[in-house]
């Protein structure tokens, strides 16, 4: 019997969420993106699971042979869409091509360039010159003299539907894994837990879903009863599955505070 092989993750880095920067002008400052991480190793692309991708030839062409770290992108408030885009194939096993027209391939990071992050962003703009694409853009960066200014773009982003910054320290290099060196900005957090039991619904949600209790990885059990569509109430998300929840702060107990459903976790 053939064995399947499983794919190979990608070597990312990954920021910390909400940490107070020790100097605001030693960082580049982007808008933290709500799409679907991807990863070009150069010849294809990849999910952070390791798994193709499977864009449309069009999509990549004439794109470097460089490694880059990114996000599939279609735009604020559009995750759902992208990847309904992202996983939905024909009979050929192929995309439907026709939703990957609006689609950008934001690039954020050279994982294989040995350079500091100044030198970094000012490579990635060379290649974004040289290898031209309509689909394959560089993330805006820039940087800010002082908090105020930063306040002020982080207000503007949220109040548009952002998800709010991302500031990467200039003189950091590209390591896999959590950095510290990497800080998400966000108007709220969110993170992960498994669901463990479906509780039934009262009242106007009389047959349906009321809430789920999860457990997160550390073992702290608790009930999220809000953010659920009616539709999600309906066909909620199964009993081993993992969601994410978004959350304001923890009690002294460790518990997410205003707990609230999100989405089911993407695994592609």
């Amino acid at each position: 019997t053939a064995q399947t092989t499983l794919p190979t993750k990608p070597k990312i880095q990954q920021g910390v969420s909400n940490k107070s920067p020790i100097d605001i002008t030693h960082y580049w400052v982007s808008e933290k993106l709500d799409g679907m991480r991807g990863y070009w190793d150069g010849k294809q692309l990849l999910s952070r699971q390791g798994h193709r991708i499977l864009a449309p030839k069009w999509f990549t062409k004439n794109w470097p042979s460089t490694t880059i770290d990114g996000e599939l992108w279609l735009g604020r408030n559009t995750f759902q869409q992208l990847m309904s885009c992202v996983k939905t194939l024909n009979k050929k096993k192929r995309q439907i091509e026709s939703c990957w027209n609006d689609v950008r391939f934001m690039v954020f990071d050279l994982p294989k360039h040995t350079g500091d992050f100044d030198h970094r962003v000012q490579a990635m703009k060379t290649m974004e010159q040289q290898h031209y694409s309509p689909y394959l853009l560089m993330i805006q960066q820039d940087k800010f003299k002082d908090s105020q200014a930063l306040n002020a773009l982080f207000t503007k982003v949220t109040e548009n539907q952002g998800e709010g910054l991302m500031l990467h320290l200039g003189s950091s290099i590209y390591r896999a894994g959590r950095t510290p060196d990497i800080i998400k900005l966000k108007k709220h957090e969110d993170a992960e837990a498994k669901v463990i039991e479906h509780i039934p619904g009262k009242g106007k949600y009389e047959g349906m879903l009321g809430s789920i209790k999860v457990i997160t990885s550390k073992g702290i059990v608790f009930k999220i009863g809000s953010g659920f569509t009616d539709k999600e109430r309906i066909n909620p998300p199964i009993i081993g599955s993992i969601i994410t929840y978004k959350y304001n702060g923890k009690t002294q107990s460790g518990i997410p505070r205003f707990a609230r459903y999100f989405r089911k976790r993407v695994t592609y």
